[in-house]
């Protein structure tokens, strides 16, 4: 597993951690990696961590983009895995020019696939497509047109 993903994954159980706990993303982070039995790279922590405090840093404006999007969903109906997900992948269409949404679509996905329901990549899918196209990113491109 390539070592972003890995990193995705991460901050993944780091904000469901927070959601369900009600801690801080620092709190969080020491909880996550002193419980780890194999250290993880020094990369993966620090993307995971960037990607963790951008969603919180940014969440009431992530969480608008979403609900703009959702057809039928509330925000705050939606599983806390496909929520964070979406967090993560929009927090990397608005905080991130360095990976194109394409990338950030598939990942998200995947992660959706991974944790989440039968229906999570459909759905997942389906959201992000249509942020992307709201923010004006393109398919296949790295960022903005």
């Amino acid at each position: 597993m390539g070592g972003r993903r890995q990193a995705r994954e991460q901050a993944l159980q780091l904000l469901y951690q927070v959601d369900l706990g009600q801690r801080s993303v620092d709190d969080a982070f020491r909880l996550f990696w002193d419980d780890e039995e194999e250290p993880t790279e020094p990369d993966v922590v620090e993307f995971a961590r960037i990607l963790a405090r951008g969603v919180r840093a940014q969440t009431e404006r992530i969480d608008e983009l979403i609900s703009d999007a959702s057809i039928n969903w509330k925000i705050r109906r939606m599983s806390l895995v496909d929520r964070n997900i979406l967090r993560i992948a929009v927090f990397e269409f608005i905080g991130r020019d360095d990976i194109p949404a394409m990338v950030s679509i598939n990942e998200a996905i995947e992660l959706g696939k991974r944790f989440g329901t039968t229906d999570s990549g459909g759905f997942i899918n389906g959201i992000l497509d249509r942020i992307a196209r709201n923010l004006g990113l393109t398919a296949g491109g790295k960022g903005r047109r």
